[in-house]
């Protein structure tokens, strides 16, 4: 694929961010670590450098080779990157005299560099950074500047190299994705034409040629990210994919049946497997959380082990990955920043499992995914699903599972939802769920004193699960839904709202 962008990630926990902001201007774009040797740069017509939490005056600084892009590509840095391209070119960078972090304006601007086009003096921006660049090498010349900082950013002369000290993919940048489409689409001269349909058309291509006739087994969850890959490899390779929907005893109430239904008339090809007996019996004394994800991720393979053995060569063990799951469970591509939690369906198979893995979605953020599904013409209301995850209720149900537990949560979190789509609000939530707490609360029910579970109701607005805010739902909704779970579920007599945020909080308890 031509007209791409190389982001080299200097393990900035915002360098998701640029990608995204890159992928909104319909250009794509890939994150690798500044250190990998997983990438070819010829490969990319423009190269953008992240941001970092190291200091380039720091012995361990990462220390890029850029003999193949300086120069020769059309470059920007950001914040460390545009200190890299100081200090070790000639410049000098040294420690702010205080930390420069917040909103700050822009007081100068060479209004006749590109980078600028359409931006005016004033606008704000958003700083993060404790060094700043004292003096620029000779042949780089000042093109912004801030109350505060003379060299907010620079351009390299007889080059189309560009730095900037302030972050342009964060929100409080005002004019941070006009700035990102005058260098990358004034500048580097990249066509914006990276659609779903576009999407559709290289990822079918490159599908057919990686698998050729090969067979690929698929593990289908329900949720829109499974569904979309499993279309996209349908249109692939046809009755060469074999889907498996499990029932892994963690779904929702009668998911299993209605999902089933919903594949079947789709046109795929799909098998339902019901092991739920099998994951609760590994899953057994298990309290800790990530304990319980790795059960759960470990039975999964081998239940597609067992399924694969069933059907003669099979190749490819296709998954539904996409991007935040990768830089959630092992930063970027194995760069620098730090593991939050481990998915089920990222990373390697056991050497017992001569498969090898096809992810269609691995490169795309969630809202891309729905875009890409509404191409391939799969129906709305699917598409409209909230996600749910791959472990299911397993995460949802704090300390140990046992089949008692589940089928607890499953009556509370089905009144829940249903109560958001009777109410017409389902499609204005990202993602909702109950949690089953690991306490018991004194209550009184008719002349009884009881002393019963409580459970967690959770709503949260988002994007693409990066990052999330809580749903300020209704108070009489709320009412009624915690009214219609403590009369009609038993064993549950309280129920709360969770109004934490993503981050610090995480969407699911666990």
């Amino acid at each position: 694929m031509q007209n791409k962008v190389l982001i080299l990630d200097f393990g900035s926990q915002v360098t998701q961010l640029i990608a995204r902001r890159v992928r909104e201007l319909n250009i794509y774009c890939e994150i690798h670590p500044y250190n990998s040797k997983k990438f070819d740069v010829n490969d990319f017509q423009a190269v953008i450098l992240s941001g970092s939490p190291y200091s380039v005056r720091n012995e361990d600084a990462p220390h890029p080779d850029l003999s193949n892009v300086k120069g020769k590509k059309p470059l920007l840095g950001i914040c460390y990157g545009a200190q890299y391209l100081v200090h070790f070119f000639g410049g000098k960078v040294g420690a702010s005299n205080s930390r420069e972090y917040g909103r700050a304006n822009l007081s100068y601007l060479d209004h006749s560099n590109e980078l600028f086009d359409g931006i005016s003096e004033g606008t704000q921006v958003w700083m993060s950074h404790s060094d700043t660049i004292m003096e620029l090498p000779d042949n780089y010349k000042v093109i912004a500047s801030t109350n505060d900082i003379d060299n907010a950013a620079y351009k390299v002369e007889g080059e189309e190299t560009y730095a900037i000290q302030f972050h342009p993919e964060v929100y409080h940048t005002t004019d941070g994705t006009r700035l990102l489409e005058n260098f990358l689409v004034h500048i580097s001269g990249l066509k914006q034409d990276w659609t779903p349909d576009a999407f559709v058309e290289t990822t079918v291509a490159h599908l057919k040629e990686t698998i050729g006739d090969e067979k690929v087994v698929l593990g289908l969850s329900g949720g829109v990210d499974s569904t979309v890959a499993a279309v996209l490899l349908d249109k692939a390779i046809g009755k060469n994919l074999y889907c498996i929907f499990v029932n892994n005893g963690l779904l929702r109430k009668h998911e299993f049946e209605r999902v089933l239904d919903q594949y079947e008339h789709m046109g795929l090809n799909v098998k339902g497997v019901d092991a739920s007996e099998r994951f609760l019996d590994k899953l057994k004394g298990i309290v800790e959380p990530e304990a319980k994800r790795k059960a759960i991720g470990g039975t999964f393979i081998e239940v597609f082990d067992d399924e694969a053995h069933l059907i003669e060569d099979v190749t490819f063990l296709g998954q539904g990955t996409i991007y935040p799951d990768v830089i959630e469970s092992v930063s970027v591509h194995g760069g620098p920043s730090a593991t939050i939690k481990s998915h089920h369906n990222v990373g390697g198979l056991p050497d017992f499992m001569k498969l090898k893995i096809v992810e269609p979605l691995r490169m795309i953020f969630k809202d891309e995914v729905r875009r890409v599904g509404r191409s391939l013409g799969i129906d709305d209301e699917l598409l409209g699903r909230h996600p749910f995850p791959g472990p299911g209720l397993g995460i949802r149900i704090l300390g140990d599972i046992t089949a008692e537990k589940v089928t607890l949560l499953q009556e509370v979190d089905h009144i829940f939802i249903e109560g958001l789509k009777r109410w017409g609000l389902y499609d204005s939530v990202w993602q909702a769920g109950a949690m089953l707490l690991p306490v018991n609360s004194v209550g009184v029910m008719g002349d009884e004193r009881t002393y019963e579970r409580v459970v967690a109701l959770r709503a949260v607005y988002s994007t693409d699960g990066m990052t999330a805010d809580w749903v300020d739902l209704p108070y009489k909704f709320l009412q009624e839904t915690s009214n219609k779970i403590i009369n009609g579920v038993k064993g549950v007599n309280r129920v709360v709202y969770d109004i934490s945020s993503k981050p610090p909080a995480t969407i699911e308890w666990e």
